[in-house]
């Protein structure tokens, strides 16, 4: 490490303690060094900002003492430098963690700190899975349960996800007599209702799921039940991904949302018009669909980087 990372551009006192916290966190949270020398060189350069904004190294006394403002200070200068939200958000983190260390190690406490909000990010969209994955996830064969009507279920809600683009709340919401209307009338965020044509393997999956259920399914109570009867509740949808992620090896942003994601991005990368894809998802403004011809893209430069390796 640099001398600037060794003192951390701090007083004595508080770089004896930055260096404690990144033991700590290469002991007890196993980080990697690359991981610790980021750290370090975001609290390094945190502690530059502070001997320029008060004319000396950082003590503890300072560090205690230190205004909301000072803070605000040094996030505006990040900004100033075009440094983005992400990046901005990490750096504050590592300061987050050398405070938070010093407060639980007794040391010293700064209360300022809690009234500062970390950078507003942008909206990060699930990578959707191929067209194979997806189809093996909705597949009536993977993860059998002991009973058959589970099975059932979970493939009509996991077929509904990606062969429909619903949310799962917007899935789980939907009532017996919602389930038998083709195009199914689907109530989104803000209220806003739209019209999602239903194809025959979803139609099939929740017919199967309809027969196999053991509990009576009247008109106007929910679809999808639980083991016990009553409305069948998100997360069981969720865990039940996260165990098809261990069984087919599928990447961690393998979620149910994502699965809606690959609905969207199946269908423009088969040439459907980005307008109707805006009508099918709900969104208010095409700018949100249009987030899909961004994550399109970075999944094709990868795969030909992937391809084509350039050294």
């Amino acid at each position: 490490m640099s001398q600037a990372l060794n003192t951390f551009n701090l007083a004595p006192d508080a770089a004896s303690l930055a260096q404690s916290w990144l033991a700590s966190l290469k002991n007890e949270r196993r980080m990697a060094a690359k991981t610790l020398q980021a750290y370090a060189s975001d609290m390094a350069q945190f502690g530059s900002f502070l001997q320029e904004h008060s004319g000396g190294p950082a003590n503890v006394a300072a560090l205690t003492n230190l205004e909301t403002s000072g803070f605000r200070a040094y996030l505006a200068k990040q900004r100033g430098a075009k440094i983005e939200s992400r990046s901005l958000a990490r750096k504050l983190s590592s300061i987050r963690s050398y405070f938070r260390y010093c407060e639980r190690a007794g040391h010293f406490k700064c209360a300022s700190l809690a009234a500062i909000r970390s950078p507003k990010l942008p909206h990060a969209v699930p990578r959707p899975l191929s067209e194979t994955q997806s189809n093996r996830v909705v597949s009536d064969n993977v993860l059998e349960a002991s009973d058959v009507w589970i099975n059932a279920r979970d493939q009509a809600v996991l077929t509904l996800l990606y062969g429909c683009g619903l949310r799962i709340s917007e899935a789980l919401n939907l009532t017996v007599k919602q389930a038998e209307q083709n195009p199914l009338i689907i109530t989104g965020k803000g209220g806003k209702t739209r019209l999602v044509p239903v194809l025959d393997a979803a139609t099939e999956a929740i017919a199967t799921y309809r027969q196999r259920c053991p509990f009576p399914l009247l008109p106007s109570a929910p679809l999808f039940r639980g083991t016990k009867g009553g409305p069948l509740s998100p997360r069981i949808i969720q865990l039940l991904m996260e165990r098809l992620r261990g069984a087919m090896n599928l990447p961690e942003t393998a979620t149910p949302h994502a699965l809606r994601h690959s609905f969207a991005s199946h269908l423009l990368g088969n040439g459907a018009d980005l307008r109707v894809i805006q009508d099918l998802l709900g969104h208010a403004s095409l700018s949100s669909t249009q987030i899909y011809t961004e994550v399109n893209r970075k999944h094709l430069l990868e795969q030909y980087r992937k391809a084509f390796p350039t050294g």
